[in-house]
């Protein structure tokens, strides 16, 4: 009898989950279709400063970096409703004091993407380019607009996810997944990662990587300091 009722359970929240997911990938089309509408001002904006027009090798490829513009706008609306799915789907594993807490933090997921996009296109990205064609100075280069916009979002979509490890940090400790002792014994093996993954999207240069690596480190610690102060509000409340 107690092991039906743990697969009753076990299928149900396999439904539940189900139903999130579902209602994520909608609100991701919806905000694609959304952001399609104004795909084309965005790109203006982004080769506004540029000298000459981007090539393209076939007619579907406008279509492609159009998605590719677009996709990007439509994750950063997403990212909220996601995480209030995934919210309500563990909401009912938390106390009363956890749900308003943890629901906090679903604003910020946005605003610190963006800022990881910003930094990245007004930092790394510009910084890469002038390196890459500085080298390519005995070449006739010929930019493809889907190759341009590839490798721009190679050096910023990176940065807006990034961006969200102090509050997934937090949402994480606040229903017990992670907590600081655990981040402070993983300490060098998050350094050697954010180390090797600076190394590998910023130019051979030592100030290239350590522009991108003291961030990311900033970002790191930051992530630790807020976790503690989770942490020890949840042990707070738990006394209380």
């Amino acid at each position: 009898m107690k092991a039906e009722s743990s697969e009753v359970s076990f299928v149900g929240h396999l439904g539940e989950m189900r139903r999130r997911i579902i209602f994520t990938l909608i609100a991701f089309l919806v905000s694609l279709c959304g952001a399609f509408v104004y795909v084309k001002e965005i790109y203006r904006w982004l080769v506004r400063d540029l000298e000459f027009k981007l090539a393209i090798l076939a007619p579907s490829d406008v279509i492609w970096v159009y998605l590719k513009l677009a996709g990007v706008i439509a994750i950063a609306v997403t990212l909220p409703v996601a995480a209030y799915q995934i919210w309500l789907f563990v909401k009912p594993a938390l106390k009363p004091q956890e749900q308003r807490a943890t629901l906090a933090y679903i604003p910020w997921l946005p605003i610190l993407f963006v800022g990881g996009i910003v930094f990245g296109y007004f930092v790394i990205y510009p910084m890469v380019l002038q390196f890459l064609e500085g080298m390519s100075g005995d070449f006739s280069t010929l930019y493809t607009a889907d190759k341009y916009f590839s490798f721009m979002l190679s050096m910023t979509l990176p940065f807006g996810l990034l961006f969200e490890m102090p509050v997934t940090v937090m949402f994480l400790t606040r229903i017990g997944v992670l907590s600081p002792a655990r981040l402070a014994k993983g300490r060098k093996l998050s350094y050697f990662i954010l180390t090797v993954t600076a190394v590998l999207i910023t130019p051979p240069d030592i100030m290239s990587d350590v522009l991108v690596i003291i961030p990311l480190f900033v970002l790191f610690e930051l992530s630790v300091g807020l976790s503690k102060w989770v942490h020890g509000k949840k042990e707070k409340l738990g006394t209380a």
